[in-house]
Formats: structure tokens, sequence, C-alpha cells
């Protein structure tokens, strides 16, 4: 592949598609309590979310990893630098891209336009334990068949300013954002909260 575009576009479309499917698995996983279950219980009960920043970096430094090997692997194994640069870039994007659709759907669910009902607020509104697990995207929900279909309307009609209005940042003091980087120590049991 000597063309430089088609090696990046590869790589960013490859990145984030696994990016949007391993989003998919672990919050199947969070609500089996495997991975966070007590912190994604308490996620259900607050039905909020933590602001762009956080919600970024609760992508990002889980995901690393898996960016870094497969740049690596583009480069290293594949001889593809370019692709190597899209792989960072996909997963750079979703990162960015999970963290605003998992915000925007608490706070403005009129404004995810590019899915027919907000996955991720119908999940909420409908104490959906079980079903519809795609935070950014539910393709893995209709290809796993865990999509379940709820008739949704807006409360609000769109506006194009709400894109912009989302809590950016949360509520951080110097010493909260050190305790936010230090590794959960939570439980993982507990039952499912009750419908």
């Amino acid at each position: 592949m000597e063309n430089i575009a088609v090696q990046i576009i590869v790589g960013a479309v490859f990145v984030f598609t696994l990016g949007s499917f391993i989003e998919y698995v672990v919050h199947r996983l969070m609500h089996k309590r495997i991975l966070l279950g007590q912190v994604h219980v308490d996620h259900h009960k607050e039905g909020t979310g933590q602001g762009f920043a956080k919600e970024f970096k609760d992508y990002f430094v889980p995901t690393l990893p898996i960016n870094i090997g497969a740049a690596l692997i583009c480069w290293l194994v594949l001889g593809m630098p370019f692709m190597a640069l899209g792989a960072v870039a996909g997963g750079l994007f979703y990162c960015a891209f999970a963290a605003y659709a998992h915000q925007v759907q608490h706070e403005f669910p009129e404004m995810v336009i590019w899915m027919r009902r907000p996955v991720h607020t119908i999940h909420h509104e409908h104490k959906m334990w079980f079903h519809n697990f795609g935070i950014a995207t539910d393709i893995w929900d209709r290809l796993f068949g865990t999509y379940k279909y709820v008739e949704w309307k807006p409360e609000r009609k769109f506006s194009f300013r709400r894109f912009f209005q989302i809590r950016w940042i949360s509520n951080y003091s110097a010493g909260s954002i050190m305790a936010d980087m230090e590794p959960l120590d939570r439980g993982n049991s507990g039952s499912a909260p009750k419908a």
C-alpha cells in the first residue's frame, strides 16, 4: 500500500471501528459485573455524565496500550508508518467522539443526529440492563441482537448551539484530579438495579 492517504485512512478507520467494538464489549462486561460493576451501577443511579474531559480520560487511558499496539503493528510488522499514524489518529478521534457521545446523551439527547435514536439515553431512561449497550453507535447492538427498539421523542427541539453546551469539565479541584488518576478500587459485586 504505497499511497500515504490510503494508509492513514485505513489505519484510522480500523482503530475507530475497533474502539467502537471494544466500547460495546466493555459496557456489556460492566453490566455482567466483570468490569467496574459497582461503579457502573452508581452511574445508572446517578444518570449523568462526568463532563467531556473526564469521559475522554476514561476512554483514553485504558485504550492507550491498544492504540500503541495497533500503531506498532502497522509500523514495525506491516512496514506502513502512515497507517500507524492513522491508527493513532483514529484512536484519539474515537476517544473524543465516544466521550462527546456519552456526555451529550446525558444532557441533550436530541443532538445525537448520527443515530435514529440516542441508544444510550434509551438504555438509561428505560433501565435496560440487558439491552442497548452501544454508546456512540448502535451498530454492535444490532449485529449481536442486543438492540431493543423503544419509541423515543426528544423533549426539546434540535438547536445547533447545544452541540457546544455540554459540560466540558466537571467540578474538579487540583486534588480531585490527582486522586482521579489513581486506579479505581471499587468492588464488582452487587445485583442489577431494579426496573
